[in-house]
């Protein structure tokens, strides 16, 4: 499963701006294939920081991988005139994977790609059964 679709680029930067970046036979739609490379380059990208911590392909996609994966593509598409703004949002996302390999950011999924259950690393409390409770005091109430 690929961490983003083409659906995905279009929902997060919309649909103009994709086929600006995409279409280079000037036919005024997205060129399907340039995306799907592009879209390729940033898992294959994605991937070579997560080989070392994560078992490869991670499924489900953890919702800010999708996110790094829109970033990264978008860079890509805009091949060597990327705006400021696009730049800093690709260096912030390889910031963000340089995170995820050292450890100090977890995706909430283990190394295999399953979610941890919900108290994973919680204290956990322990205590003895209490002397008085509803139901013991009913027996002495009546």
């Amino acid at each position: 499963m690929p961490y983003a679709t083409q659906q995905d680029l279009v929902d997060r930067f919309g649909e103009t701006e994709v086929i600006q970046l995409s279409d280079r036979a000037n036919t005024g739609a997205i060129d399907v294939d340039v995306v799907a490379a592009k879209l390729g380059d940033a898992e294959a990208e994605i991937n070579s920081y997560l080989v070392g911590r994560y078992t490869l392909p991670l499924n489900p996609v953890p919702a800010a991988l999708q996110r790094v994966a829109c970033d990264i593509a978008r860079y890509h598409l805009f091949d060597d005139r990327p705006t400021e703004y696009v730049a800093q949002r690709y260096k912030d996302a390889i910031r963000f994977l340089e995170l995820v390999a050292k450890g100090s950011v977890q995706l909430g999924t283990d190394p295999e790609g399953n979610a941890p259950p919900s108290a994973a690393g919680a204290p956990e409390y322990s205590a003895r059964e209490p002397v008085f409770n509803r139901d013991k005091l009913k027996d002495f109430t009546g």
